[in-house]
């Protein structure tokens, strides 16, 4: 099977290439690159780097995965509008999963006693996107939600429990002091395209890629001008 996964929800912008990834002897490329911003930029070339390192033909593709969110406005868009066009170019199939969803597959996360863990990044505004999944399952136990940080530690439930991501410190402090029982880890850790690469064979496809939007844009557009359409 080849597949081609891509993310640039949060602050990084990451790109893996998979071909024959179900035979003894595959290809594989992959790129990851930290950014605030830029990631329309980014986003192809790497798309054209791995694809090429991996040998891969964009018409040979048989799925493309791809986060549908949560994450900032732009960069959420950015990740689902590539792959729709990809996917309509080449004929490929969805494979479609939360952001939070893929940074709780890291292989940087641990093996602990804990049975479930929490995925929280800072979504500004005191607020966090919080997903709570069983940690040898992957099964989501609590939504996508975008929560201020004492609804937040509600949804946790009773701990133990382990909390990554860019809001774990600050979700774990407010669940210690409710009595749950919580410890933050890997506060640097972002989405990587690589982890979903080899499960993406076996992950159910969709048909239909939206994008999860927790919360409204932070840009609004502009009041109506007072001048339009007063007589000259």
């Amino acid at each position: 099977m080849n597949i081609l996964s891509l993310d640039t929800c949060f602050d990084a912008c990451s790109v893996a290439a998979g071909r024959g990834l179900r035979s003894l002897t595959p290809g594989i490329s992959f790129a990851f690159e930290g950014m605030q911003k830029g990631h329309s930029e980014r986003l192809m070339p790497m798309i054209e780097m791995v694809m090429a390192e991996a040998g891969l033909q964009f018409k040979s593709l048989d799925r493309i995965a791809v986060p549908f969110g949560p994450g900032t406005f732009t960069g959420t868009r950015i990740a689902v509008s590539a792959a729709r066009a990809l996917a309509l170019a080449t004929g490929a199939q969805f494979v479609a999963i939360s952001s939070l969803r893929l940074m709780a597959m890291s292989p940087r996360i641990p093996a602990a006693p804990t049975r479930r863990v929490a995925i929280a990044t800072d979504a500004r505004r005191g607020e966090i996107y919080l997903e709570v999944f069983d940690r040898h399952s992957l099964q989501s136990l609590v939504a996508p939600q975008c929560l201020l940080i004492a609804d937040a530690v509600t949804a946790l439930g009773p701990g133990p429990i382990v909390i990554a991501g860019s809001g774990a410190v600050e979700l774990a402090a407010a669940a210690e002091r409710e009595g749950v029982e919580a410890t933050a880890i890997l506060p640097d850790l972002l989405p990587d395209a690589l982890d979903v690469l080899f499960p993406a064979c076996e992950l159910p496809v969709t048909d239909v890629l939206r994008p999860l939007y927790l919360r409204p844009p932070d840009a609004k557009p502009p009041a109506p001008s007072p001048f339009v359409g007063a007589g000259a």
